[in-house]
């Protein structure tokens, strides 16, 4: 068994850590190929406001169909989902079949790493509750 000197593996666990937490990149998404993503959600969705597709700020930790002033189809109400990065990551993948009778009539983002990179971007976009309204 071969070990490293500690200076390779102190080297090594500072590379790892700042490449986790280096500005543009959340965990493992890129928030800059996020905004980019998101582009495409634009037609119907904001960060501050409500569109034909409910606005985004706020939304991790927020319960589905659940944003005041939003007319939700049933089914969306009656899902239980709370957002967090596994259920938009599903949500996102397949809408209709993740909430079969939902509004949102897109056919999802099948590429995991854009999803990825896609919930990067909404996390940092909508982590300081003063920008959202």
């Amino acid at each position: 068994m071969r070990y490293l000197p500690a200076v390779a593996v102190g080297f090594m666990a500072v590379t790892s850590l700042t490449a986790a937490t280096s500005p543009g990149q959340a965990a493992d998404g890129d928030v800059a190929k996020g905004v980019q993503i998101y582009q495409r959600c634009l037609a119907c969705h904001s960060l501050e406001y409500n569109r034909s597709g409910p606005r985004h700020c706020g939304l991790f930790g927020r319960a589905a169909g659940s944003l005041p002033g939003f007319d939700y189809s049933k089914a969306m109400k009656a899902t239980g989902i709370v957002w967090d990065e596994p259920t938009l990551d599903r949500f996102l993948e397949n809408p209709l079949k993740t909430v079969p009778g939902t509004k949102m009539a897109y056919a999802g983002v099948k590429n995991e790493q854009e999803r990825t990179d896609l919930i990067a971007y909404l996390k940092h976009a909508t982590r300081d509750p003063a920008k959202c309204p």
